[in-house]
Order: structure tokens, then C-alpha cells, then sequence
């Protein structure tokens, strides 16, 4: 609301708390001595708005509207929060991941699928499902972009930390809103930096990790097909691959999808996924 110039305001309003304590009209606009010695005389007009402002709307000001918690548009958002563990169904029922809002972690090395199959579990669950890509969100950065491919440096380990929050803090959000999400990201089980430790603070302990490992000639070929710094050489494929074969043992799930198409390797992801409900990894 505009005011006239020369117009006292009136103290910063508290949501949800009505008018501010101890503060009176009466007070800021003081009542001229001789007004009560004529009873029934018409009360002066407001003072007129100034040279450019609009004359406030007659009748008395709306009352202050109830808080309300943060909104787009009409629909309220609750604030995201660390995701629990999801609630294990009773033993007599099988649990349904395909139903149950989840926090997913796609491991796997380059080339291993894990952006196709997050793309089709995603696109076909009977709930809103979110897709985010730790490799899309760290491409945000468009200049002075630190590719690990040019040497794992102080620079691509800062933005790779800061994607990786991005991620958690994008997922905790939707995931408070109803909206499940899976995420992928080329998890190394020897290196802390870029480990689940990570992951799990950011998102949550509710997060469900799962390995995608196919085999490495499966891998190098897959890697043959892409482009830009999407692409690796094969000896850093074959790398990461021999590095990524250090989850075998290590208590998570591990999907080999060497011989499965990306509709399979959802369907097997559903299974693990249940048996993942019903008896969380030791992580």
C-alpha cells in the first residue's frame, strides 16, 4: 500500500501476528485538542495522497492474511529435510517399490547405462518420479568448467562436491513434496571424496544405493558411442571399471546388465529395489 508523503508508517508487520504490538493509530495521528468539544461535527478528511500516487480505496483495510508456508503458486511446499529410511511393509506383504516414493543412487562406471535405465524407471512409475544426473547438474557450469578428464585438481573436486549438494538439496526438496527421485553418479567404493558417505549426508539415510556393473566389453562399447567429454579413453574406462569392481563385497546390490536391455535392467531394478525395502544395506 502506498502512503502519502509526510505519512507516518506504521512498524514492519509480523506475518501471521495481526498489527504490530503497541501500535495505535491514535498515537501516530494525534486528535486536534478542541475535536471533542464539538460532538457531531463531520471529521476531517485524510490528508490528500501525494502529487502521483493514487488515493487509497475507501472503507476499512483488509485484515492481514494467516502465514502460510512457502508456495508456488497455490500448492504449499513443505521444507525438504533429510529422507528417512523407508518403512519395511509387514512380512506378509511384498514390498511394492514401483508405488513407494524412494530416493535412489544409480552407481556404475562410464558407459555402464545408468542415465538410460534412470531415464526409463523414472518415466514409467505409477508415481511422480524425478531424474538427476550428478554429470548435468556439474555442466551447469558452462565457463571455467573443470573437467576431471584434464586431471582431477582442486578446481573439479570443488564443483564436483558442489553439484553433488546441489543434487541432495534438489532431491531432499522433491522428495518432501511427494516426488521420488533417482539419482547416478560414478561412485568410486576407495576413494572418500567422491564415496557414499557423501550422498548419504546430503540426501539422507533413507537413500537407497544400487551398483549397475555390466562387463567392461560392454562398457567400451557403449563409451564408443558417445561424444564430447562424455567420451573417455578406453584405458580411463577400463580404470574406472577395475575400480568399480571393488563394490563386489561390499554388501550393496550389484545389477549385471551386460545381457539385459534397458527395460530389463528397470524390471531387475524393481527386485532389488523391494529386497532393498524390506532389509536396507549395511551402508
Amino acid at each position: 500500500m502506498q502512503h502519502a508523503v509526510g505519512s507516518p508508517l506504521p512498524p514492519p508487520h509480523q506475518p501471521g501476528h495481526g498489527p504490530a504490538t503497541g501500535w495505535s493509530p491514535a498515537a501516530h495521528h494525534p486528535v486536534p485538542p478542541n475535536a471533542g468539544a464539538h460532538q457531531g461535527s463531520v471529521p476531517a478528511p485524510p490528508p490528500p495522497p501525494a502529487p502521483g500516487y493514487p488515493a487509497p480505496p475507501p472503507g476499512p483495510a483488509p485484515a492481514s492474511a494467516p502465514s502460510a508456508p512457502d508456495t508456488t503458486g497455490h500448492v504449499p511446499l513443505p521444507p525438504g529435510g533429510p529422507v528417512a529410511m523407508p518403512m519395511a511393509p509387514p512380512a506378509a506383504t511384498v514390498p511394492d517399490p514401483a508405488g513407494t516414493t524412494l530416493a535412489v543412487l544409480l552407481i556404475g562406471p562410464a558407459g555402464a547405462g545408468k542415465t538410460s535405465v534412470a531415464k526409463y524407471w523414472a518415466d514409467h512409475r505409477r508415481v511422480p518420479t524425478a531424474h538427476i544426473s550428478l554429470d548435468d547438474v556439474r555442466e551447469w557450469v558452462r565457463s571455467g568448467f573443470a573437467d576431471p578428464q584434464s586431471g582431477w585438481n582442486d578446481n573439479s573436486e570443488a564443483q564436483y562436491r558442489l553439484a553433488r549438494r546441489t543434487c541432495g538439496f534438489a532431491a531432499r526438496n522433491f522428495l518432501a513434496n511427494g516426488i521420488s527421485c533417482i539419482l547416478d553418479d560414478a561412485v568410486f567404493p576407495d576413494r572418500p571424496v567422491v564415496g557414499l558417505g557423501g550422498w548419504k549426508r546430503h540426501v539422507g539415510p533413507g537413500l537407497l544405493p544400487v551398483v549397475l556393473l555390466p562387463g567392461l566389453d560392454v562398457v567400451l562399447e557403449r563409451n564408443a558411442e558417445r561424444s564430447g567429454n562424455r567420451r573417455l579413453s578406453d584405458e580411463e574406462v577400463a580404470r574406472i571399471h577395475g575400480r568399480m569392481a571393488g563394490w563386489y563385497g561390499s554388501g550393496l546390490p550389484i545389477i549385471d546388465n551386460s545381457q539385459l536391455d534397458v527395460p530389463d535392467t528397470a524390471r531387475v531394478l524393481d527386485d532389488v529395489l523391494a529386497r532393498s525395502i524390506a532389509s536396507p544395506p549395511p551402508w
